[in-house]
């Protein structure tokens, strides 16, 4: 089997997090890394190194754009893909579940829907399905 994608979770609602985790680890395919404080998710990518970055909107401290833009403004993350998820659109928003691009971003959301997420993974990482 392939490497294991290695998604960093970052979101301040502890208990969204460990169930977003166990989901994507049970598929196989992932390897996840959780942040609940937002102020320390730049520290906890430059050790975890992820390829992929799953992002919460509203948080306290610094919110997702916060977050979002420090990642932007980093040499070495900086082209690390973020899929920001947030509870304040529902996928009737987002017609039939298409994403919306929200400058280099991704935005889903809230719940998660694993098979949406996987197939927005797959297309910003260039993965064959």
């Amino acid at each position: 089997m392939a490497e294991k994608i290695k998604a960093l979770l970052i979101d301040d609602e502890a208990g969204f997090t460990q169930l977003l985790k166990m989901n994507l680890e049970k598929s196989g395919r992932f390897e996840v890394e959780i942040q609940n404080d937002s102020t320390q998710a730049l520290a906890t990518a430059r050790s975890f190194r992820p390829d992929i970055v799953l992002l919460d909107v509203v948080m306290p401290g610094m919110d997702g754009g916060d977050v979002q833009a420090q990642f932007e403004s980093d040499p070495v993350l900086g082209q690390t893909p973020i899929i920001m998820l947030t509870a304040l659109v529902d996928s009737a928003e987002l017609s039939e579940g298409a994403v919306a691009q929200s400058g280099s971003s991704v935005v889903l959301p809230k719940p998660i829907d694993l098979e949406l997420l996987n197939r927005v993974v797959n297309e910003l990482l260039g993965i064959e399905a």
